[in-house]
């Protein structure tokens, strides 16, 4: 008997996105995750398993072993900081740009702006690095608001068309990275299912390649 391999994904883009990576390692989810109730789908492969988590949990099931491996954006891994994970390999799905954003022809207040963000640690890094000090203000969603209504100064958020932000009277004026779905694996995982885990990713890996 297999040990059992438990992948860990998000619902949504990066799922629909994946699958067709997996395909190429012969792996296919039994169950369709928009429509299913579980939360651990099988696959065609008996001793592959699905997780379906917020995308900000995946690195932290990985990390602590919940999950062998699992596919994360590279925005949610610099939040993370990817403490007990490789990340061996960038899948070049989800693609967006991660960015501090504003109204142009607004003046922040003086002393310390205030940037509203979901990833607050990447946020700090980025403008401690420049010797830029702010005030950081942790949201969950709409950060376009924040600006509009005077809570923030500047938001950090990933852009994809910009199109959010510009309806809202909002531009980019800060690119901190460019973000991408990664695979990351276990580090313990890694060596006691070497073969199984090498093998998923270089049907993967030639998928990302094709």
């Amino acid at each position: 008997m297999n040990a059992i391999l438990t992948i860990a994904l998000s619902k949504g883009r990066i799922f629909k996105e994946t699958l067709p990576l997996l395909a190429a390692a012969d792996i296919a989810p039994l169950d369709d995750p928009e429509t299913s109730r579980k939360l651990i789908l099988d696959t065609s492969q008996p001793d592959v398993k699905l997780v379906i988590l917020r995308a900000t949990d995946v690195p932290t099931y990985a990390q602590y072993g919940a999950a062998d491996l699992g596919v994360a954006g590279k925005d949610v891994l610099l939040e993370h900081g990817g403490e007990g994970l490789y990340e061996p390999l960038d899948l070049k799905i989800a693609r967006c740009r991660l960015m501090v954003a504003g109204d142009p022809n607004h003046r922040p207040r003086l002393g310390r702006p205030r940037v509203a963000t979901k990833y607050v640690n990447t946020t700090r890094r980025w403008f401690a690095d420049q010797g830029r000090q702010v005030e950081v203000i942790k949201l969950y969603g709409s950060m376009e608001l924040a600006p509009l209504v005077g809570l923030a100064d500047y938001i950090v958020d990933v852009v994809d068309t910009g199109n959010t932000l510009k309806a809202n009277g909002l531009a980019p004026l800060e690119h901190i990275a460019d973000i991408s779905s990664r695979l990351i694996v276990n580090k313990a995982a890694m060596k006691m299912k070497h073969a199984r885990i090498k093998a998923i990713m270089a049907g993967m890996a030639a998928a990302v390649g094709a």
